[in-house]
């Protein structure tokens, strides 16, 4: 699947990859022989949810989840400026061990931004990153701690703001983000109104709608087209999506105008305008 959807997103040049749009487990699920997984449509095939946002020559991922690795090599990135973690569950930090490959095509650490709880997990799980030896071919990151400053404020990487978005995961924070007029929000079941503040404008929301039944840390399909009617966004594009909600194709056709059903690899660029006589 190659479409480029294309936007003005209030941006110089901006493209935004879905890398994932799977939730934990991925689809198909290990074991399971239901419709979705046993679907022979690429677009039911989902790796866990990740993006990668370029903005003019700078490179970003948001969370490195198990499959990092085989989404690097999916969509032939070779250069990467930073990554971004919206929270501290394994399926968005599982894969930080293989920026090493990045390390040494850029010979220096990775510059990566967190929380206090993320950076906690990352320091417990990749333990051998943070010691005194750096030999032997060890990841290297240099950690950017995102905290109450940064949520009023915003940060930059390489000239580029990113707004942080704070929202709630159950009883967890978690941060969806902010660039141009592109925004970002997953694992989340609560927004709260300083954070609508924030979306107030965006042209193209990504957003995490885990299946159609409620759950408690996470927003059903319902849920998510009550946030889409008060954010209003031109287009939104669901992500962090479970086998339970069906197959692509049936789920796109539920949808009302302008809700579109992510997929693995969806590209969505700025709207490129054509040069006009002055």
């Amino acid at each position: 699947m190659n479409t480029i959807n294309r936007y003005d997103l209030g941006l110089e040049y901006v493209k935004i990859t879905l890398l994932g749009t799977g939730t934990s487990q991925g689809v198909p699920v290990i074991g399971c022989k239901c419709d979705v997984c046993t679907s022979g449509d690429v677009r039911d095939n989902r790796l866990r949810t990740s993006i990668l946002i370029e903005v003019r020559d700078v490179s970003v991922v948001v969370d490195t989840g198990p499959d990092f690795r085989v989404q690097m090599l999916r969509e032939d990135v070779c250069s990467l400026d930073a990554i971004v973690y919206t929270h501290e569950h394994k399926d968005h930090l599982a894969g930080m061990d293989d920026v090493r490959a990045f390390n040494q095509i850029h010979n220096r650490a990775m510059e990566v931004w967190a929380n206090k709880d993320v950076e906690k997990a990352l320091r417990r799980d990749f333990f051998y990153a943070f010691g005194d030896t750096k030999e032997g071919g060890l990841p290297q990151v240099n950690i950017n701690s995102l905290g109450s400053k940064e949520e009023s404020n915003g940060f930059i990487i390489k000239g580029v703001e990113w707004t942080l978005l704070p929202v709630k995961h159950y009883n967890m924070d978690v941060y969806g983000f902010r660039v141009g007029d592109f925004a970002y929000v997953t694992d989340v079941n609560f927004i709260p109104d300083s954070t609508y503040e924030k979306l107030d404008g965006v042209k193209v929301l990504v957003i995490s709608a885990l299946r159609k039944e409620w759950h408690q840390s996470h927003f059903s399909l319902d849920e998510v087209l009550e946030v889409v009617e008060r954010v209003k966004p031109e287009a939104t594009y669901l992500t962090h999506l479970s086998h339970l909600i069906g197959k692509h194709e049936d789920l796109q056709a539920e949808l009302p105008e302008g809700v579109f059903v992510g997929w693995d690899g969806c590209v969505i660029e700025n709207l490129k305008k054509e040069a006009t006589d002055g």
